[in-house]
């Protein structure tokens, strides 16, 4: 008699890999390595599980098919479960799954190493802020404007891309900038945006200047990619605990979800209270 755990699936239609036939070929997957999912959480039509409901209903391991905005509204419900979250690249960037199973993640690729019994459980860090927990990453600053040109590219609005891609551009070049003030670091000026990310020692931070947003937006594609992490900019090493200070509200892009800080926010890496299941070594 098998006595696996169920599994649970998350999908979101929304997202950018996702479609009805993604999903029918996802379930397939899973169906054929024996782990068919006992339910299909389809949100945002259904609510996300908070770790009461798998308890309660014995899931031993949830299947997040999403882009990263859901994989962070769905794991920071989980914090303290005992079971595993299995990643799957169902979105447009796919930061999330790319961290858990490499740059060339794919479904086929993550199923067929669950069916091997490859997949080991990891734990993670995460970065805080008063905003929110992100998962993979926070940007901070004008540049955070970003993630309303990814909205529009995924709703398909030619003119809202066109609007939002005008602001972004403005937004970056002429906003108050966002300065380090703890530790003292970076340039006095401040950057149109920063990133953290858990990095192997610390929280990482980059620092894109003026010049770095502006030469990036030239590149239409990079941009619509969200390509620009890989543009110039300056390392500023790898901290506990980072504040960063604006003249205006700090605008923030938390795992590509938008939100609005205050004009002073504090960013501190933490133990990610949830088990992954992970293709690769993960920082210890």
């Amino acid at each position: 008699m098998d006595r696996t755990p169920p599994i649970w699936l998350v999908a979101n239609a929304a997202s950018g890999s996702n479609s009805d036939d993604a999903l029918d070929d996802l379930m397939a997957r899973l169906a054929a390595t024996g782990r068919e999912p006992a339910r299909v959480v389809r949100f945002p039509d259904d609510a996300l599980p908070a770790r009461a409901d798998l308890d309660r209903e014995g899931i031993g391991m949830l299947a997040v098919f999403t882009g990263d905005g859901t994989v962070n509204a769905q794991c920071t419900r989980l914090y303290g479960w005992q079971g595993d979250v299995l990643v799957l690249p169902g979105g447009t960037q796919n930061l999330m799954a790319k961290a858990l199973h490499g740059e060339d993640v794919s479904v086929e690729g993550v199923v067929a190493a669950l069916e091997q019994g490859s997949l080991s459980s990891t734990r993670r860090r995460l970065i805080r802020c008063a905003q929110g927990d992100a998962l993979c990453e926070i940007v901070a600053g004008p540049g955070a404007v970003w993630a309303d040109v990814r909205e529009e590219i995924r709703d398909g609005d030619l003119g809202g891309i066109a609007t939002s891609l005008g602001e972004a551009i403005r937004r970056s070049a002429s906003d108050p900038g966002v300065t380090i003030v703890e530790p003292a670091t970076g340039r006095e000026e401040g950057y149109p945006a920063i990133r953290l990310h858990p990095g192997a020692a610390g929280m990482a931070v980059d620092a894109y200047g003026p010049q770095d947003i502006a030469g990036i937006a030239q590149q239409a594609g990079a941009i619509l990619r969200r390509d620009f992490r890989t543009g110039p900019h300056d390392k500023l090493g790898e901290h506990d605990r980072v504040r960063c200070r604006s003249e205006e509200p700090i605008e923030l892009m938390i795992d590509g979800e938008r939100r609005t800080g205050a004009r002073e926010e504090t960013f501190e890496i933490m133990d990610c209270d949830v088990n992954f299941l992970s293709s690769i070594r993960q920082h210890e």
